[in-house]
């Protein structure tokens, strides 16, 4: 019975009953084009990730320490996956990875190559996958895991 009650207690934990809820934002058809304007004249980074990506589940921690480095440079996390997920399995998640807090959307639209689409014309929905969304509205893509040595010094020059 203990064991029980151990289990539900930390399953609740664990899904955030009781702690911070990572709100997320709907991301559809036209949610890039509004993405943008929110951070327009502000350097930042926007990462695709998706909780049915091996290799994004293990980078998200590496973006949890790294966000504090970031000081005036935003970081926007779209969940990216093809099939909406359960928003507490995002919010769990991202609690683990120390990214609660951070403006988070999630892909809504199960047409899912419209959105690669109006994100990147070349992006055919691999993940992980960042932009750096300079303050001058130029954009850069990398596809992959981070290379958070590039972004910081892509990092100091967009703060400078």
């Amino acid at each position: 019975m203990k064991r029980r009650h151990l289990a539900l207690g930390l399953a609740a934990t664990v899904l955030g009953a009781g702690s911070a809820r990572a709100e997320t934002i709907g991301f559809h058809s036209g949610s890039w084009d509004e993405l943008r304007r929110r951070h327009a004249g502000r350097p930042t980074l926007v990462h695709f990730w998706g909780l049915t990506c091996g290799p994004c589940l293990e980078e998200l921690p590496r973006w949890g320490k790294f966000r504090e480095s970031l000081g005036k440079v935003d970081l926007v996390l779209v969940a990216a996956d093809p099939l909406p997920q359960p928003p507490d399995w995002l919010t769990a998640t991202l609690a683990k990875a120390g990214l609660i807090g951070l403006e988070s959307w999630q892909f809504q639209d199960r047409f899912s190559e419209r959105l690669f689409w109006e994100v990147d014309q070349q992006w055919q929905g691999e993940l992980p996958y960042t932009i750096r969304l300079g303050r001058d509205g130029t954009a850069q893509s990398d596809l992959g895991e981070a290379d958070f040595i590039e972004i910081e010094k892509w990092v100091k020059i967009e703060r400078d």
